[in-house]
């Protein structure tokens, strides 16, 4: 008897919840299968509100707002939205001239870049290397590989200069471009770099690049049906990387290296 009334106990519990939360319950009794009576005489009740049908949600119950955080201030939207594409859209207004940008590069970027984009230690090097592409050493600078002087912008803006990157503002960051482009050979000493003739400047390796056309120009190798185990011949090394020299010379350090 006691374990009778603890199953009914917890039904009707569960059944109230789940009406609560706007889902009906169907008759827990087996049709055609008669109550025991100690549990029929005392259980009327509780299996009417059991059998109760469950009140209908009202009108967009089921989309509930979770009460985490807020809506994003527009400021804090325009903080974040920094990026500036091939075409110039997302440049701020403002200008800046080689000269400035001589001055900002000697002072931000020439301890890591060299004073003339060369490079200092294994720093990148950001110009020269004009025509060097297809030799066994080729530069990637912005003068020789780089499609869109809208990518110079938006990483000398947004990472740069390295440890105090968004410290700069937009005239600096459109001086220090300025700079970059004279030292690459693509504007004069007395070039001035704004929002507005920013589009006009391109950069001479544009044309070599193209949008990803594997879906079409690899077609071919796709299968259903992918070899996954000895799919080539014998592999051979037909080239080796560069030898930079950068691992320490003598024995590897023993113990913790902490």
């Amino acid at each position: 008897m006691w374990k009778s009334a603890e199953r009914l106990l917890a039904a009707t519990l569960l059944a109230g919840g789940l009406a609560a939360a706007g889902i009906a319950v169907a008759d827990p009794q087996p049709a055609g299968k008669p109550a025991a009576k100690a549990e029929k005489t005392g259980s009327d009740k509780a299996r009417q509100a059991v059998n109760m049908a469950a009140p209908l949600a009202a009108p967009g119950a089921a989309a509930k707002t979770i009460a985490l955080g807020r809506p994003a201030l527009q400021e804090e939207i325009a903080a974040w939205n920094i990026d500036v594409r091939a075409d110039g859209e997302g440049l701020p207004p403002g200008k800046g001239s080689v000269k400035e940008g001589e001055e900002l590069f000697l002072q931000n970027c020439a301890q890591c870049h060299g004073e003339f984009g060369e490079g200092a230690g294994r720093w990148p090097v950001l110009a020269g290397g004009r025509g060097t592409l297809k030799s066994e050493r080729p530069e990637k600078t912005i003068g020789s590989f780089w499609p869109y002087a809208s990518t110079v912008y938006d990483y000398v803006h947004r990472a740069m200069p390295f440890g105090s990157n968004l410290s700069l503002t937009p005239d600096q960051t459109y001086a220090i471009v300025a700079y970059l482009l004279n030292l690459n050979d693509l504007v004069a000493e007395d070039y001035v770099l704004s929002n507005e003739n920013f589009p006009k400047v391109d950069l001479p390796n544009e044309a070599n690049f193209y949008d990803d056309d594997r879906e079409t120009s690899e077609k071919a190798f796709w299968k259903k049906n992918p070899c996954m185990k000895d799919c080539s011949g014998e592999v051979h090394v037909t080239a080796r990387a560069q030898i930079l020299n950068v691992t320490p010379d003598g024995d590897p350090p023993k113990g913790n290296l902490e």
